[in-house]
């Protein structure tokens, strides 16, 4: 299999490939992403952004994280799909939406990520470490 990511927006307006695994791969159950995926959390991939390739143009907007920095998600001005976010904070790292996978299957999570604010309905895997937040950098 190759080491490469490759994926995009439903419509194929916005794609990426991307060298390399990720460096964190998480279900995240904040209000935020409730609200983004529409459902009961999102669950995404993080890699260093040297090793992206982004084509199409995507629509940004910005939102203040519970740290106070800015992430900007992305997503397909045609189908509306989110595919990708950056963080202000954190500019060498490029994060995509585990379903704008070509091959979703490749998604493995590490952690769930705002665990208390997730919702009885939604299963995330129990087996999986859990943060009332993000982790810090060396968990």
């Amino acid at each position: 299999m190759s080491n490469t990511y490759t994926g995009g927006c439903a419509c194929g307006a916005i794609r990426y490939d991307i060298s390399g695994e990720p460096i964190f791969s998480n279900d995240c159950q904040c209000r935020d992403c409730t609200r983004e995926s529409g459902t009961g959390h999102g669950s995404h991939l993080t890699f260093m952004r040297s090793g992206a390739n982004l084509s199409g143009e995507a629509t940004h907007w910005d939102m203040v994280a519970d740290s106070g920095n800015t992430k900007t998600r992305a997503f397909c001005p045609t189908c509306g799909s989110p595919v990708y976010m950056t963080f202000s904070a954190m500019p060498d790292f490029f994060t995509v939406r585990a379903a704008s996978l070509d091959d979703p299957s490749r998604y493995k999570p590490q952690v769930v990520t705002y665990r208390g604010r997730g919702y009885a309905w939604d299963h995330v895997n129990e087996a999986l470490p859990a943060f009332e937040k993000m982790p810090p950098s060396n968990a």
